[in-house]
This record gives structure tokens, sequence and C-alpha cells, in this order.
């Protein structure tokens, strides 16, 4: 049964204005010193285990793949991050809030991503504490200041236009902001194209803030069809083959303002790289081709309670799904380790209709 995820398409074209703007493309192996991650659970690496709140991984049947580990991913094993790390050959960065992140082990990267995290400060307040996009941003410049002192003012001008960042935010402004209205009163204050725009208002100050710090390299993947997660399956206002078009279609306005922002980005910000990661198309083609990529099971989660496994997100000591390689999602919220696999090399190798408008790889190549 094909899943329509409805909503729009982006036409990706790599246009010459941006190619004019953009650093010099240099040939060998890629060379990025280190990683910096900001954004929400999809690439939390444990901060909120140090965090008074609700929204928390680091118990059983989490990292059940990770040697049965958790370590505060939400995930049955490795995140977006662990792998695009991988392909990096770089170590996945340690999170923020963690002790012993400090002195050298901040040297390859930091990772400051939070659960329930949005762009907005206020999203996410139902769960408790949590990082906002804003605090990330402060946690981060903490962080460069220590480095400052660990190099030469060269060498470290130098690092910073080398390091990659990455940012992944905007769920949590929807499904845990917009999308509860009997919590939050963004969509009566707001219709979607106009919260979106908020969105991307406040997301774009950040975006240059991070250049004004001296960041060249800068990877900010969109928003994923939210109406084909179980969390949204489950609220049972669909067909029980389909996703929740009405919410996907709201989603619209900000990934495609999102990828307008990274060509207006690459025009005024000389020597960097903006680039706008495709989720959406990339979750929408496993959901329509799931037996392409090995998947049987696309809409309802490996562990989870209620409908689609989705109206009660993974508990701890549940068992989940044996197959888990064959399932798209974890739990309510979260992909499995297979299909961010999947999204780590589209982002990687990916054409300009993955990764706009260049893909990772060839980020790490420019300087």
């Amino acid at each position: 049964m094909k899943v329509h995820i409805g909503g729009y398409v982006l036409i990706l074209a790599l246009t010459a204005s941006v190619i004019l703007q953009q650093p010099e493309l240099v040939t060998g192996q890629a060379r990025v010193p280190a990683m910096f991650v900001l954004g929400d659970s999809l690439v939390d690496a444990g901060n909120n285990n140090f965090l008074q709140t609700v929204a928390r991984a680091n118990f059983l049947p989490y990292g059940i793949d990770m040697n049965y580990q958790p370590t505060g991913r939400f995930s049955n094993g490795l995140t977006f991050i662990d792998l695009l790390a991988r392909l990096l050959e770089i170590p996945s960065p340690p999170p923020f809030a963690d002790p012993t992140t400090s002195g050298n082990r901040i040297l390859q990267g930091v990772n400051y991503a939070s659960a329930a995290a949005g762009i907005l400060d206020v999203s996410g307040y139902n769960y408790g504490g949590r990082f906002s996009l804003n605090q990330q941003m402060v946690n981060l410049e903490t962080t460069l200041s220590q480095l400052r002192t660990m190099m030469s003012p060269q060498n470290f001008t130098d690092y910073l236009a080398r390091s990659l960042v990455v940012l992944v935010f905007g769920s949590n402004d929807y499904i845990n902001n917009y999308l509860m209205p009997n919590l939050y009163d963004s969509s009566i204050r707001f219709r979607p194209p106009d919260f979106a725009n908020l969105l991307l208002s406040q997301y774009a100050r950040q975006l240059l803030t991070l250049y004004s710090l001296g960041l060249r390299k800068i990877f900010i993947p969109g928003v994923a069809p939210l109406g084909c997660i179980p969390n949204q399956r489950a609220r049972g206002i669909s067909p029980p083959d389909r996703c929740v078009d009405s919410v996907n279609q709201i989603l619209g306005t900000f990934n495609q303002g999102l990828k307008s922002l990274v060509d207006q980005l690459n025009q005024r910000s000389p020597g960097a790289i903006y680039v706008y990661g495709n989720t959406y198309s990339a979750i929408g083609d496993i959901l329509n081709n799931p037996a392409a990529y090995g998947f049987s099971v696309v809409d309802r989660a490996c562990c989870g309670i209620g409908r689609n496994q989705g109206q009660i997100t993974c508990l701890p000591l549940q068992t989940p799904c044996p197959n888990r390689n064959q399932y798209v999602f974890w739990d309510a919220f979260h992909p499995t380790q297979t299909a961010n696999s999947i999204l780590a090399r589209r982002a990687f190798y990916g054409p300009p209709s993955d990764a706009y408008p260049v893909n990772v790889q060839q980020m790490t190549l420019l300087h």
C-alpha cells in the first residue's frame, strides 16, 4: 500500500548565484577537524540525562543495539549524527552537559542537542527542562571560548572555518507547540504560514550568529513529514494506511522557506557554505518505497503502546520488536538506526534533491 505523504514538491537546482558565492572546491580527503551539533531528540547524545525533564532515553530498551547500553540517545542504536561522524571519520561529539566533556575531549566537537528543544524557547516546555536553540547557542559560545585558549589565533580561525556545524530543529515547534492547542496558543495566534515565518526569522538570526562566530560550514536539515510518525498516526484522524495529510501540509512553508533561507545566507556570507537537508523528501521516499530500502513496517513503532504503537512512546524495560531493521520508526517519534543510516548516507553522498546546493561530503572539501 503506497503511503501518501501529501505536502509539496521541492524543485532543487544548483543556481549560478550560489556557485559564484561559494568557496573553492578542492580535491582530497574530507578535512573536518570537529563537528558541533545543535538540535533536538533526533540528535541528542545524552544532554537530557543531566536535566530535570521527562524527555529522557537513558534506559533500556533505548540503546539495545549499542550493546544494551542506553546513553540518552532516542534510538535503538546510533543516531543520524553518530552515523554522519562515521562517514566523516571523526568521533561522534560528546554531550555538552556531561561533566567529562572538557579539555581535549572538546577538540573534535561537542553535541549540544536536547530532547524537546525547539527554535522557540517555549516549545517543549510540557516535558520540563531542555536546552532551546537560544540556550544551545550560549553553550556553543562557552565551548568556543574554551577552545580559543587551546590554540593560536590563526589556528583557531582555520579550525572554525573547517569545522562542520549541524542544526536539527523544527519538529518540536510543531509536535510540542503548534499541534498541541490544549497547551499552546500558537495555532490560535498564527496561521500555518505565519508560524513558519516566525520560526524562520528566529532561526535566521542564530544561523547568522554562527557566521559571526567564525563558523563556515553549516548543515541544516528540514523537518520530516511529521504526519507520518506513529505519534501523529495514533491520533486516529486519518485512514489506517495514510499519514495525517493536514499535518504534513502545514510544514511546506517552513521547509521551502528554510531552503530559500539557505540561498540568502550563501549570497550574503562570503566564504561560507550553508546547506539544506531535504529530510522531508528522504523520509517520504522511504515511506513510499519501503521494500526498496529493506523495510516492511512503516506505520507503527517498534517500541510503544496503543494505536500504531504510538499513543505512548517506548517505556522502560518494554520489549521492543525483534526485527528492528525492518521498521522505519523506533518509537512514537524517532527513526530506527537503520533509517538513520539511510538519512546520513543521503546527506553525505546525495544529489541536490537530498542536500542543497551541495552534499556534506562536498561541503567538507570546500575551503
